[in-house]
């Protein structure tokens, strides 16, 4: 066991939950997960969990990492003053007051030497998380038959069709009220739950979180599945065309504009797209990803938007040697502040759709 590993295993869930509140993270415990504000750069939503029987965290938001640990958290949270791994390791190891074993890095070592040790152990730290999601856990299908499935009119009057949401097994939880969003995989299998509240109060902690009732947890790593995948397949494959959206919603609006024998899209449920999907995705032809990600700028030229377009650059030359890219980008200001791009009606993104930019700005 190397010392990185020997300080994560020597580190309980307690102090880790300790580490989190110092950082003012107001954690909260829910098993052996711990969910937290997402301090990791510096957001005050609910979501950042922590995974005790993996010893790594995962944000929801805007981290674009599958998943990190102590060290890595440690390094975002204190930016400039902790530059390198073994800078962290030893924050890490006065902060708890913990003596290893073994020893793996210098202080003194180079700066570039550093960076080549970090490099390496992220993309190590990443694999393995790939490996992880294989053992991905599955629940009860039947499980969800105890909650009714009423219309959601709401959902309706934003435009989604009531057939829609019955095919796609949305129900109700009457306790948390709240809607229920059952996540599966490419197979069929159901790997989480994830709720809306319709609660205004509830929405600080985040509208959307994992279902937790009768003390179970029904999460699952966003990072690895694509909402909306087991039912878009084969159409996708078909036509060798996808369109990624960020919400489920979306998806639930696209299938209902254009009908579910049509439908290509999926949903990545943030605004990041990860190796593991799209490898899901270039298992079944994929030629073309038409990027439709939520509007995430108020003005053009804004340093929201500065941040926004270096981001879709980033997806770009990600992914761009072994497909094409397209992105619905709104230059024409048709859309509302954070508004998905199929959020006004059918004609509104067929007009975004057919005006897409290529990974060229073309």
């Amino acid at each position: 066991m190397d010392e990185l590993e020997e300080i994560k295993q020597q580190l309980t869930i307690d102090d880790v939950y300790n580490f989190l509140q110092a950082f003012d993270g107001s954690p909260k415990m829910q098993d052996n997960v711990i969910v937290s504000r997402t301090i990791c750069h510096g957001g005050h939503s609910h979501k950042l969990y922590y995974y005790g029987n993996t010893h790594l965290f995962k944000c929801f938001t805007d981290c674009p990492e599958p998943s990190f640990d102590i060290f890595q958290l440690a390094m975002k949270i204190m930016g400039n003053d902790l530059k390198s791994l073994p800078q962290a390791i030893n924050y890490i190891k006065g902060f708890f007051g913990l003596v290893t074993s073994t020893k793996n890095f210098n202080e003194n070592e180079s700066s570039l030497e550093d960076w080549k040790i970090l490099n390496n152990y992220l993309n190590k730290n990443n694999e393995n998380a790939n490996k992880r999601t294989i053992e991905m856990k599955f629940y009860s299908k039947e499980f969800l038959n105890n909650f009714p499935q009423p219309r959601i009119l709401s959902w309706e009057k934003e435009g989604i069709g009531k057939d829609v949401i019955k095919s796609h097994n949305i129900r109700y939880d009457p306790v948390n009220d709240a809607i229920i969003i059952p996540h599966y995989d490419i197979d069929g299998n159901l790997i989480g739950i994830r709720e809306r509240t319709l609660i205004k109060e509830n929405e600080d902690g985040g509208k959307y979180r994992p279902m937790y009732l009768g003390r179970q947890l029904y999460n699952h790593p966003l990072g690895f599945a694509l909402y909306n995948l087991n039912w878009s397949k084969d159409n996708i494959k078909k036509l060798k065309k996808v369109i990624i959206f960020e919400s489920e919603k979306s998806c639930l609006k696209y299938s209902t504009f254009f009908g579910e024998e049509n439908d290509i899209s999926v949903a990545c449920c943030g605004s990041n797209l990860g190796n593991y999907q799209f490898e899901l995705l270039k298992n079944l032809g994929v030629e073309e990803m038409v990027i439709a990600f939520d509007r995430q700028y108020q003005e053009i030229g804004d340093d929201e938007y500065k941040k926004w377009t270096r981001k879709l650059l980033e997806i770009s030359k990600k992914f761009s040697n072994y497909c094409k890219i397209s992105f619905i980008f709104d230059t024409d200001k048709m859309l509302g502040y954070k508004d998905a791009p199929i959020d006004l009606d059918k004609n509104t993104f067929l007009y975004l759709y057919k005006h897409r930019l290529n990974e060229k700005g073309n």
